[in-house]
């Protein structure tokens, strides 16, 4: 696994961009005082194969009976496409909402009601999006092994809404390894280090006293 030079990569690149001084504002209404955006990710062929290679180890490792990976637009959709190659399984793509021409397809590619799909989400916040392409999934018959991504926050609403979906979800990357590599290797002071652990405890919390 390359965990360790795939994040040293994501804050060199700026992929990961950490401001406790100036936080960001999340499509979920969460302030946090980092910011990733792992889009970026396919513009760099090496770090890309990286994540590629340590996705399809993981999905090998934790999900063995699968035979489909999924990518979730828009983000999931080229990581899936690398792992499902490295992997030799097929592949499909799940879309936030039905087309509104043609067949009004969600799900493109085909899948059968005996396979297995694992999808893949590129960054998992409050799970919202990836658990609405289990739905879109499982409503077209479609049986969702579990989900994987290549980073998570770990936030106390993405625990609880998994666990209500009763979903399965391995990242290769997550917060609290972020911030221990970071505050290890000198990158962040203790002050903001301090910080970072305070918001992921509880985000909401957080933003409300910051704009207090």
């Amino acid at each position: 696994m390359h965990k360790d030079q795939i994040i040293s990569q994501l804050i060199k690149e700026k992929i990961i961009t950490i401001s406790p001084d100036k936080p960001f504002t999340y499509a979920s209404g969460i302030l946090s005082p980092i910011y990733t955006d792992l889009r970026l990710t396919v513009s760099y062929p090496e770090l890309r194969d990286m994540i590629a290679s340590d996705l399809a180890n993981l999905i090998a490792a934790e999900f063995p009976q699968a035979t489909i990976i999924g990518g979730v637009a828009t983000a999931g959709i080229p990581h899936a496409a690398l792992v499902a190659e490295k992997l030799h399984l097929p592949m499909i793509y799940v879309r936030p909402k039905p087309k509104d021409h043609g067949k009004g397809r969600q799900i493109e590619g085909r899948f059968s009601e005996n396979d297995q799909i694992v999808l893949i989400d590129d960054l998992i916040t409050t799970g919202g999006s990836v658990l609405n392409a289990v739905k879109a999934t499982e409503k077209d018959g479609g049986k969702v092994a579990g989900i994987a991504s290549i980073f998570t926050y770990y936030l106390p609403d993405a625990k609880e809404n998994f666990k209500e979906a009763n979903v399965k979800y391995t990242p290769l990357l997550s917060y609290p390894e972020l911030l221990k590599k970071e505050n290890e290797s000198g990158h962040i002071t203790s002050d903001q280090y301090d910080i970072l652990k305070t918001w992921h405890k509880d985000p909401w919390a957080w933003g409300k006293k910051f704009n207090s």
